[in-house]
């Protein structure tokens, strides 16, 4: 089997695609995401609680590629900010995305574009490639949240950095690590 070099994950999988076969990604994708929310661990002190919803964001946006991927975490959002409860802790409503964690579900949205354009260069491929890919990734949702957290409570950058990344990091770590060595392995078994 032969792949070119913007193949995603999920068109080596399902090389014939049609709207159906989308939309039903984008809303298992959404539900994956609905279900990692609630995964939510507060943290004293932070108004940001730890969550699986960052290790879907790496994984749908590699396997999904940037577009897809991106359509799975916006309607993820939409449907969030029209009322169902998928955010941390059953959550809904736009004042999520306007509260201290907006800027991490916006962080979120520009990362899983980032990571499935890298993707779709074939960084989730090979582990080399498929860490930094995922460190990227994190990167820019906590650049967005912490720029957010900080203009939303007005708090020191000390405090910013206490309370919404220091917590975070070993988990993130789990979670690049769980997302850029598994990547790769299912790519080895598809190429087979």
């Amino acid at each position: 089997m032969s792949f070119s070099a913007t193949t995603t994950l999920r068109a080596a999988v399902f090389p014939r695609t049609s709207a159906i076969t989308n939309i039903v990604a984008v809303v298992g994708g959404a539900a994956l995401l609905s279900i990692l929310a609630q995964i939510a661990f507060p943290i004293p002190g932070s108004p940001v609680p730890v969550t699986g919803q960052t290790l879907g964001v790496l994984l749908i946006g590699a396997s999904y590629g940037a577009r897809l991927g991106l359509a799975t975490f916006l309607t993820y959002l939409l449907v969030g900010i029209a009322g169902a409860p998928v955010f941390a802790d059953g959550a809904s409503g736009l004042s999520r995305l306007t509260g201290p964690t907006g800027g991490y579900l916006v962080g979120m949205l520009v990362a899983t574009y980032l990571v499935g354009a890298l993707a779709g260069r074939r960084w989730d491929q090979r582990l080399r490639t498929a860490l930094p890919a995922m460190l990227l990734g994190n990167v820019v949702i906590f650049g967005f949240g912490m720029f957010w957290l900080h203009h939303y409570t007005g708090k020191s950058w000390s405090w910013t950095v206490s309370a919404g990344l220091t917590p975070f990091i070993i988990g993130e770590i789990l979670k690049i690590a769980i997302a850029g060595t598994s990547l790769p392995l299912v790519w080895r078994f598809v190429q087979k």
